[in-house]
């Protein structure tokens, strides 16, 4: 396969810049495919599981959060909150951030606080997510 450029940029650090053979996003439409030559175009990132292959066949996967993706000229620009690597994941806290996401939906104070629990509860499962289809791999 052939590589192409990408960045992946959360908002506190560069999370990964290199060649992939291919690349995979979650976006409000599904997870989208990229590979090598694909034709300019922006979307939107969600929470959810990136997938990217880099040459040597190199699988990773990372927990991803609300962003955009930009393809332009050959090269991939992802511009997202946070991005992290299933081992750098605590199961634990991760589980601790959802029981007090769904606590806090409970509540139902204000819709501003509503929104922030559910936005926190998407983060938190979708990292619960990642690592376990990690140690799937791992088995």
């Amino acid at each position: 396969m052939t590589p192409f450029q990408v960045q992946i940029l959360s908002a506190d650090h560069p999370f990964f810049c290199g060649e992939c053979e291919s690349l995979s996003v979650p976006t409000l439409d599904g997870q989208y495919g990229i590979l090598a030559g694909h034709s300019n175009m922006i979307a939107a990132v969600v929470p959810g599981m990136l997938h990217f292959r880099t040459p040597g066949g190199t699988n990773q996967i990372a927990a991803v959060s609300h962003g955009l993706v930009k393809v332009e000229n050959g090269e991939v620009l992802i511009l997202i909150d946070s991005a992290e690597r299933p081992e750098e994941i605590d199961i634990n806290r991760a589980r601790r951030e959802a029981d007090a996401a769904k606590e806090a939906i409970q509540q139902k104070r204000s819709i501003q606080e509503y929104r922030s629990a559910q936005a926190m509860l998407a983060r938190a499962i979708n990292r619960l997510q990642v690592k376990e289809h990690y140690q799937s791999w791992n088995k």
